[in-house]
């Protein structure tokens, strides 16, 4: 019995020697699995934030010729701005000899100051050429009717201001001739080109009030069809679109043939293909 035990005994410590290794190497593989997931999912981080930078580098590509379209509509924007300029003062310049019988004055740039007379807001670039240009002073060919000695001087003192782009001076100069001149002949004119001074810079709250005026003081004046005209115009420019249409509806129906009329009715085509 005791032979045996020892032989029993010395077989289970056989058996624990020759279990001993494998245990080991079982151990050893996991170790080594774990491993290799670690370095797959390093791998897998890896590739994702090549993957991130990519797309950055696209982005930022994409950032880069929008940068550049942006530059190129306002170089473009800028050369309409000038455009226009140049088409209002050679309007300007035209209509002054048939208003006042005076050589056309040499085209000068626009001012760069808001008119400061109360209550005209900051000044800005003058209108882009979009179609609302200045309206002709003259009505089926004739002149602004005469005035008195004192009236006439000081109202085409306004007006040279104002084709000389000095629209600060030019506000100044209209309003002077209103207060002195509240009913004279060539009020209804004094009231539509201080609308004016003030359009061609952009005060639109300033210039609606000026239209607004020669529409209620003179409603029946040849400037009339002209300052409802602008009224439109100035009502799109503030935002308020549908004023403004029915604004210019109301110019084709108490005008029609007019060129006021004719305006009108290519302004709010225009507004229908835009907004199809």
């Amino acid at each position: 019995m005791t032979v045996l035990r020892s032989l029993t005994l010395a077989s289970l410590a056989a058996a624990l020697v020759a279990a001993a290794p494998a245990s080991a190497q079982r151990m050893s593989l996991a170790e080594r699995v774990e491993r290799l997931e670690a370095q797959a999912a390093a791998q897998n981080q890896t590739q994702a934030n090549i993957e991130l930078l990519n797309r950055l580098n696209a982005l930022q590509q994409e950032l880069a010729a929008l940068r550049g379209t942006v530059e190129q509509l306002q170089h473009e924007n800028a050369q309409l701005k000038q455009a226009a300029r140049d088409q209002y003062l050679d309007i300007d310049s035209r209509l002054g000899r048939l208003e006042g019988g005076q050589a056309p004055a040499a085209p000068a740039a626009p001012a760069e100051g808001a008119p400061s007379v109360t209550p005209a807001p900051p000044a800005a670039s003058p209108e882009p050429a979009s179609g609302r240009g200045v309206v002709a002073d003259v009505v089926n060919g004739s002149t602004a009717p005469a005035a008195p000695a004192g009236e006439r001087p000081l109202y085409d003192s306004a007006f040279q201001a104002l084709r000389d782009g000095e629209y600060a001076e030019a506000s100044r100069r209209f309003q002077a001739y209103l207060e002195a001149y509240p009913a004279g002949s060539l009020a209804p004119n004094a009231w539509y080109w201080l609308g004016e001074s003030y359009y061609v810079t952009q005060n639109y709250e300033v210039a609606l009030q000026a239209f607004q005026s020669l529409l209620d003081t003179f409603p029946d004046s040849a400037k009339a069809p002209d300052g409802l005209l602008k009224l439109g115009y100035t009502q799109f420019e503030l935002g308020r679109r549908q004023e403004g249409e029915a604004t210019l509806r109301a110019v084709m129906s108490r005008y029609p043939g007019s060129d006021a009329a004719r305006l009108a009715q290519s302004r709010l085509r225009s507004l229908a293909l835009d907004a199809r």
